[in-house]
């Protein structure tokens, strides 16, 4: 007899590292998608401000989502304490819920430690970055990352290099790199009125948005403004994991802190150029830069160290110039400031992008849950 197909469960926990209200990114764009469908709670890692008793804050946000944030007393931020004390919290959390209607979707390995013994209808690790690479990575990631593969039905990652590195630890792995929302980044084409901390800079602006920390390549950055005083380099984005002192001070390096999504198109409106300058290290070997679709959707050549998820597809289109050290970049800014063939490496720049958007990206991980979840009940019929 023919099997009806399964639908996706109601209820969608995602267990992240990373804050919903921190840079708007892969998360916040694949989960409202979501919201539109399911009842999705994104649970943040915990604030240690509790004056007496541990509690959960759940807070709205668009369509169907929902953030929830542990407030835990200030001695539970040693380890051991702060995971046990989430544990209560998401007990009492699921207590009245049935767990075969709900989804868990993984951003962090780490978040096993107090959600293992909850078992929902269906498992996801959307592996985004190689995290055990980064700067104070806890020891205990690798083990827990094994832990979780082997938990999983489903696992997606961030890009085709991570993917080509994943691939052999799970049998129903998919590779969804960065995606784009043409139409919000579309708007930098038309002339924007120069925010208020832009309007002021006068010249050439070649300009970068995102986290700054430990995969920021600072000398580039500082020999690119020595080099070229009369550019001038606008800088947007919160600094994190490094120390703000080291950061280059020259009269033409701008730093205009953390902007939010829907501010970003006016800024990249003013500018000339756009950059990537990350350094090539083991954070980020596996990287998949969402800025580069944006920067381009935005109009705005680009010049990027040579990040693989970058170089393929976008370097080998001659979408986006690749350089190493300061005078390849110079030049290479050079040339895209002044391509003499600007509307034909726009209409290039729209033929690609015109294949790849965050709904499509949503749409085929939708597939790929439904296709697993009829899977799992065929074996599980079959048994």
């Amino acid at each position: 007899m023919k099997n009806s197909n399964e639908t996706p469960p109601i209820n969608l926990m995602c267990f992240s590292h990373l804050r919903w209200d921190f840079v708007f990114q892969r998360p916040q764009h694949l989960l409202s998608r979501f919201g539109k469908d399911m009842n999705v709670y994104f649970f943040e890692e915990p604030l240690f401000d509790a004056d007496q008793e541990d509690f959960l804050e759940i807070s709205a946000r668009e369509e169907k989502v929902r953030v929830i944030t542990p407030h835990l007393c200030k001695q539970k931020s040693e380890r051991g304490l702060t995971v046990s004390a989430i544990t209560v919290l998401l007990t009492s959390f699921f207590k009245n819920s049935v767990l075969n209607d709900w989804i868990f979707w993984y951003y962090t390995p780490m978040a096993l430690q107090f959600s293992e013994k909850f078992k929902a209808k269906l498992t996801i690790y959307d592996c985004m970055d190689e995290l055990s690479a980064f700067k104070f990575a806890p020891e205990e990631l690798p083990g827990l990352e094994k832990k979780l593969m082997n938990r999983a039905d489903l696992v997606f990652t961030g890009g085709h290099s991570l993917y080509e590195a994943k691939k052999n630890q799970h049998n129903n792995i998919f590779p969804f790199p960065s995606s784009i929302e043409k139409e919000h980044f579309g708007k930098a084409r038309k002339q924007c009125l120069d925010p208020i901390d832009q309007i002021h800079i006068n010249g050439r602006k070649i300009g970068f948005f995102g986290v700054i920390d430990e995969r920021f390549d600072i000398d580039l950055i500082k020999g690119i403004a020595e080099q070229r005083p009369d550019w001038q380099l606008i800088l947007i984005g919160p600094v994190i994991k490094i120390d703000e002192a080291t950061l280059p001070k020259c009269p033409n390096i701008h730093y205009l802190g953390q902007k939010s999504y829907d501010e970003l198109p006016a800024y990249l409106s003013g500018w000339d150029a756009a950059l990537i300058p990350f350094l090539l290290n083991d954070s980020t070997r596996f990287i998949s830069p969402t800025k580069t679709p944006e920067y381009l959707a935005a109009g705005i050549p680009v010049v990027s160290t040579s990040i693989k998820d970058v170089i393929k597809p976008y370097g080998i289109r001659k979408l986006v110039s690749i350089a190493a050290g300061v005078n390849e970049f110079v030049q290479a800014i050079d040339r895209e400031i002044n391509r003499p063939d600007q509307k034909a490496w726009l209409n290039k720049v729209d033929q690609f992008l015109s294949t790849i958007s965050w709904d499509d990206t949503y749409l085929e991980m939708h597939k790929q849950i439904c296709n697993t979840l009829n899977n799992n009940r065929t074996i599980s019929i079959a048994s």
